[in-house]
């Protein structure tokens, strides 16, 4: 008689069982589709607010770029006297300022465009010391000469960050 009442348990038991693990289941896939479900409604609510934001990063460093162009930054900049050096720190000071009042547009563009435009201010610097190390530049206004000189022969650096900035920014689409 013992027996049959483990059998008569487990053949009541096992059903139980069965029905239990299957709901388990279904309730573990359904909490994990709402879980799902409810990130992606967060993160397509948090693209939706961040790209403008975004997007007016890419135009402020692209303004940034502009305005350290050699040419248009010669222009903006017009040297206190014919010394040289002073004109030399003054461009330097312009393009290092521009660029600390933009630092903080890194956080909404990529790792790799903010590379790019570190590297644009850089190598726009080392043109500015270059040609102040040149023999034949003795004057501010030589400089500048220099300086434009360099620039008809040459792409500025400003101008493949800024191509890289439109790039991506056209990927955003």
């Amino acid at each position: 008689m013992d027996s049959e009442r483990i059998i008569d348990l487990f053949m009541f038991a096992i059903p139980t069982l069965i029905t239990g693990l299957i709901a388990y289941y279904f309730f573990k896939e359904h909490t994990k589709n709402e879980d799902g479900r409810r990130r992606f409604l967060l993160h397509k609510d948090m693209q939706v607010n961040a790209m403008p934001l975004r997007l007016q990063a890419y135009e402020r460093m692209a303004l940034f770029l502009e305005r350290i162009t050699p040419s248009k930054l010669l222009i903006r900049m017009s040297p206190n006297s014919s010394n040289k050096e002073d004109y030399e720190s003054l461009l330097i000071a312009s393009i290092e300022q521009e660029f600390e009042h933009n630092l903080s547009q890194q956080i909404y563009i990529s790792d790799d465009c903010w590379n790019i435009i570190v590297a644009a201010k850089n190598a726009t610097i080392q043109l500015v010391r270059k040609a102040s190390l040149l023999e034949k530049t003795d004057t501010s206004n030589k400089l500048r000469e220099v300086i434009l000189t360099e620039m008809m022969e040459k792409r500025a650096p400003s101008d493949a960050a800024l191509s890289f900035i439109k790039q991506e920014v056209n990927d955003m689409w």
